[in-house]
């Protein structure tokens, strides 16, 4: 069963990659299913097993991502966001940098927000106070790194961790 999951994984980022590429190329309600499968080199049916939208492909390609970048980095909390890993969160966005500006070009910039929803939402048996906290700062991270890209990643991410740090009151 192993194989299994790693296989879906596979193909599901096969998939991911693949709108990905057509992205660069044309917006996204013209790209096809039959295009993204052949472009994967998946059937269609992997497809249907696994997504129901093509956002949903983005926002798993992102949630990969981040999991990859913070087993990578030996992130610790990575489910939720603090104040002490909210250099994490920067360095890793700023690593993906031109995967966002091509998401952002694409007018697709809910499925970031989605994608960073999934990633700290609580998991089972949470309190109600950790639901609220849990989307308050996906809002708020969401809103910050919006400003960041759209200002075409100005800021380096010193500034931005600086940035949360005054916003929450925080000095350094």
């Amino acid at each position: 069963m192993g194989g299994n999951v790693k296989t879906t994984m596979f193909l599901k980022e096969c998939l991911a990659d693949a709108l990905i590429k057509l992205l660069q190329q044309k917006p996204i309600e013209k790209i096809t299913i039959p295009e993204i499968s052949e472009t994967a080199t998946v059937g269609r049916t992997t497809y249907f097993r696994n997504f129901t939208t093509k956002n949903e492909m983005l926002i798993f390609k992102l949630v990969c991502l981040w999991n990859r970048w913070t087993e990578e980095h030996g992130v610790v909390e990575r489910k939720r966001f603090t104040l002490n890993n909210a250099a994490d969160f920067f360095n890793f966005n700023y690593e993906i940098k031109n995967l966002l500006e091509l998401i952002y070009r694409r007018n697709l910039r809910s499925t970031v927000y989605d994608a960073f929803y999934e990633v700290m939402m609580p998991q089972y048996g949470t309190n109600a106070f950790e639901c609220y906290e849990s989307r308050f700062y996906s809002y708020a991270l969401f809103g910050l790194l919006d400003e960041w890209v759209k200002r075409g990643f100005y800021e380096s991410v010193e500034q931005m961790v600086e940035n949360v740090n005054r916003i929450c009151g925080r000095r350094q």
